[in-house]
């Protein structure tokens, strides 16, 4: 099976997992959608805010030394997105409506996450078909490849890590 098949069953079993859950994309971190389940959403256009608003996240938990991105929950009067790490190469963004437990949301968020990063390293290893190079493969852990090898499975690295101008260097 293709990525998006299995990715998409997967947003299809969050969808049943999870009561007044609007939607679900995957996408690459860099705005490409791996499977959608949106209705009435254009999931280019959704996928492409999800890579820009990850940019501002990662800026905004670095600025305020707050670690590494984790996951990202913007309400609206509507209802929730709610966007999640799914490891290093992809993102999980769910719609939700007002009335969803938020706390469901994020615990079935988190756990998705998770397999969808398993489902990306899966199809984009070595050889692995049709999308063999579209996505880079996660390295293999260890100190020799992680620098942080403590760091939390499903975090997203900062890609452009920049020290705010108000924060002083060390020993400066």
């Amino acid at each position: 099976m293709a990525v998006e098949t299995d990715v998409l069953d997967e947003l299809r079993r969050l969808r049943a997992r999870v009561p007044r859950l609007a939607g679900s994309l995957a996408a690459t971190v860099d705005g490409l959608v791996l499977a959608h389940d949106v209705p009435d959403t254009e999931p280019e256009g959704l996928a492409a805010l999800t890579a820009a608003s990850l940019g501002v996240a990662y800026r905004m938990t670095d600025a305020a030394a707050r670690g590494e991105f984790r996951e990202l929950l913007v309400r609206g009067s509507q209802g929730y997105v709610a966007t999640y790490a799914a490891g290093t190469t992809a993102v999980l963004t769910l719609l939700a409506d007002d009335r969803v437990n938020v706390g469901r949301l994020h615990l079935e968020g988190r756990r998705s996450g998770a397999r969808i990063a398993a489902l990306v390293d899966f199809h984009t290893g070595p050889g692995a078909g049709r999308h063999a190079g579209r996505l880079a493969p996660h390295p293999p852990p260890g100190p020799a490849h992680d620098p942080d090898p403590a760091r939390h499975t499903g975090t997203l690295p900062v890609r452009t890590p920049q020290r705010p101008a108000h924060r002083p260097r060390p020993g400066g």
